[in-house]
């Protein structure tokens, strides 16, 4: 035989205060800042320029450790095109040459 629920899980409406009749629902709240929309930087974006197709550079030789380390963050970590201004081609062989001389015991793996 089941035995009869307590008051309070009854009527859980009861338990909650009721809203006042006053007020209405509000609408959303406007955020703090006005939208204007995407933002211009203080000062002009200088495109960056890939350094290899400036130079002309056909292959990135992983022999050349001071050209390597220029793109490898103070971890040891390959640093991305988007920073480096690298193009799509030389990133991939640039990263190629980092992991041949990694490899060869050349340039650090990653450090903490």
């Amino acid at each position: 035989m089941s035995h009869p629920a307590p008051e309070s899980e009854k009527t859980p409406a009861a338990a909650a205060p009721a809203a006042a009749p006053s007020e209405a629902p509000r609408a959303a709240a406007p955020s703090r800042r006005p939208d204007t929309g995407r933002r211009r930087p203080p000062f002009p974006v200088r495109r960056k320029v890939c350094r290899f197709c400036a130079d002309k550079v056909r292959d990135i030789d992983y022999k050349q450790i001071q050209v390597l380390r220029a793109f490898l963050t103070d971890t040891g970590k390959i640093l991305s095109s988007r920073i480096t201004g690298n193009c799509a081609g030389h990133q991939r062989s640039l990263s190629r040459a980092i992991k041949r001389a990694r490899n060869l015991a050349l340039l650090p793996y990653v450090t903490y």
